[in-house]
């Protein structure tokens, strides 16, 4: 129904902001993906929506490109995540490292998120699974099992998904997953 707010940023309280529209101030709650590269108030701005009408509620749902609103969307069709909940996974993680998580079937990823535990995880995998982060190409340093096996391992380590996937470059392409997880680590060590 309502698809675009475009006005005035009158207030930022997180996850809310209120935009006013030629007088009429609107209450949008956004991810904080989008809230924190939004402009200061009293700036202009411009959001893509979502209305949730329920039988206690109309909310106004706010994001600042239409990935993440079509992210949004898909979350919510899955049974048992609602709108906040969305909201949670896509201020927990950017539409593309969502993306990645799926394409890659990393539950580990999505526990991290508060709200998210494993078995929700794994839903979400699987309902999303060819539907977000089919269209996004894998990093060359994940085209395989193992080495996706020891990006997870990496990461279930403690480090970054940046510092994983950097010491997998230097890994050969056929290499097992308990080797490289050996040469990865002291890459790290360095």
């Amino acid at each position: 129904m309502i698809g675009k707010l475009t006005g005035i940023l009158a207030e930022r309280n997180p996850p809310q902001v209120v935009v006013d529209c030629n007088g009429v101030g609107y209450e949008v709650d956004v991810p904080m993906s989008t809230f924190y590269n939004l402009p200061p108030a009293g700036e202009r701005v411009s959001l893509l929506t979502h209305f949730v009408v329920r039988e206690d509620a109309q909310v106004l749902y706010g994001f600042a490109t239409a990935q993440e609103r079509a992210a949004f969307r898909m979350l919510i069709k899955i049974s048992g995540i609602g709108p906040r909940m969305a909201l949670g996974v896509l201020s927990g993680l950017s539409v593309g490292e969502l993306a990645q998580a799926i394409t890659l079937q990393e539950a580990g990823r999505l526990v991290k998120i508060p709200g998210i535990g494993k078995k929700t995880a794994e839903r979400l995998l699987l309902e999303l699974k060819g539907k977000l982060g089919a269209d996004i190409a894998l990093p060359a340093h994940a085209a395989t099992d193992a080495q996706a096996d020891i990006l997870q391992a990496l990461v279930a380590l403690g480090y970054s998904d940046k510092e994983a996937a950097a010491s997998l470059k230097a890994l050969p392409k056929d290499v097992a997953v308990g080797e490289g997880i050996k040469l990865a680590l002291r890459a790290l060590a360095k």
